[in-house]
């Protein structure tokens, strides 16, 4: 009887010990697979961070090209170089001519085009080979862009990087960018007729004033719209002890400086398409008047807001000190308001870059236009739409 009662006993014990045994293996495990659960999201979350930075990093590197693309198409304009080949092929276009005898071919089709009939006549074959270049190196570049964009952004793509909301944005880039090399050349085939005389004041023929703003415009919105993505992936929310009800009036302003910086941008492509910046080199007045005479000279009336050379370097003039003004309102008034580091650094760049570039515009203007001051102006342009569109991020994120 008593071993009896001992076996069952140490039966007992041993189910006990069984049980617990048990126990602790599916504890064990479900330990060790939740650390491995959350290790692997940790991982994860690592790669996705990682992620992010790559394309925001890549999305910048293609806004710096896109700058390289519009500093290279004012510089051709300014140096009258963009008629200079008068033939556009996606892959013959590539390769420029290399013995004499190419040269010359291509000197006698731009012989044929108004611009050396009436503006370039006895030009010699170095100072045509001069201007040719220039234009390849534009086009050039553009195609440069397009492969810098495309072959990562398929990359990117099947590595899962992207998240749902970015890819009808990286199909808008896209579309923008082919659609820039298109309208390039549909801008330039505007300059190849003589029937562009008859639509301006100029005694030459010019690409359309209309065109060039347009293919500046697309430049400066796909600009815009990468360099905001970019600065959206990279930058990461400042904390603040308090936040204000102005503060958040600030992102209003905001809106409206990024406005006028692309819009006084923009009707910088019509002086330049009309040399207006020639017409009068006197700053502030324009030949001793504040009003020009001739500022309305052309009938019907509002064919002078885009095509009287007066008129339009006027309207720049204008928009230039309402931007000014715009950004030292904004200082002024942000100066009093406790913001994040990066939101009173980004407002006192705002400053130095309007200030900067309506110094620019004005010394271009008084000098005549001259290739360097003028391509510094317009790089100055882009620079001062990056500095509001950084300011435009930094209170969208505070707004949050």
């Amino acid at each position: 009887m008593f071993l009896f009662c001992n076996l069952f006993s140490l039966k007992i014990v041993y189910h006990d010990l069984v049980l617990y045994s048990q126990k602790n293996v599916r504890f064990g495990v479900r330990n060790a697979i939740s650390v491995t659960l959350k290790a692997g999201k940790d991982s994860s979350d690592m790669v996705n961070e990682k992620a992010q930075k790559y394309v925001g990093y890549w999305l910048l590197g293609c806004c710096g090209l896109v700058v390289g693309s519009v500093s290279l198409g004012g510089i051709t304009r300014l140096t009258e170089s963009g008629l200079s080949m008068t033939t556009w092929n996606l892959i013959r276009g590539m390769k420029p001519p290399r013995s004499e005898e190419e040269w010359l071919q291509e000197f006698e089709r731009y012989k044929e085009c108004p611009e050396y009939k009436y503006s370039k006549l006895g030009m010699s074959l170095e100072e045509f080979k001069f201007i040719f270049y220039m234009e390849w190196a534009h086009r050039m570049w553009g195609r440069f862009v397009g492969l810098a964009f495309f072959i990562p952004a398929v990359f990117f793509w099947r590595k899962g990087w992207f998240a749902k909301g970015m890819k009808p944005r990286l199909l808008l880039y896209g579309t923008l960018l082919g659609g820039q090399g298109l309208l390039g050349w549909y801008m330039v085939k505007s300059g190849l007729k003589e029937e562009t005389m008859s639509l301006s004041t100029q005694e030459q023929p010019h690409v359309s004033q209309y065109r060039l703003a347009a293919h500046l415009g697309m430049a400066l919105v796909l600009y815009s719209l990468m360099f905001y993505q970019g600065l959206a992936h990279l930058l990461k929310p400042e904390k603040m002890a308090a936040m204000s009800e102005k503060l958040l009036r600030f992102k209003r302003y905001s809106h409206g400086v990024v406005s006028l910086a692309f819009f006084t941008a923009l009707s910088g492509a019509f002086v330049a398409g009309l040399d207006a910046g020639l017409t009068y080199n006197s700053f502030p007045k324009m030949a001793d008047r504040w009003i020009p005479t001739d500022l309305w000279a052309l009938e019907p009336w509002y064919k002078n807001l885009f095509e009287n050379p007066t008129t339009t370097q006027f309207n720049h003039r204008i928009l230039g000190t309402t931007t000014l003004a715009a950004v030292v309102t904004v200082w002024l008034l942000a100066r009093p308001v406790p913001m994040p580091y990066r939101a009173k650094l980004a407002v006192n760049c705002l400053l130095a870059v309007a200030s900067m570039q309506v110094g620019l515009g004005i010394a271009t203007l008084l000098t005549y236009v001259p290739t360097s001051l003028a391509a510094s102006h317009q790089l100055g342009s882009v620079s001062l739409l990056s500095v509001a569109l950084w300011l435009e991020r930094e209170f969208k994120m505070i707004a949050k």
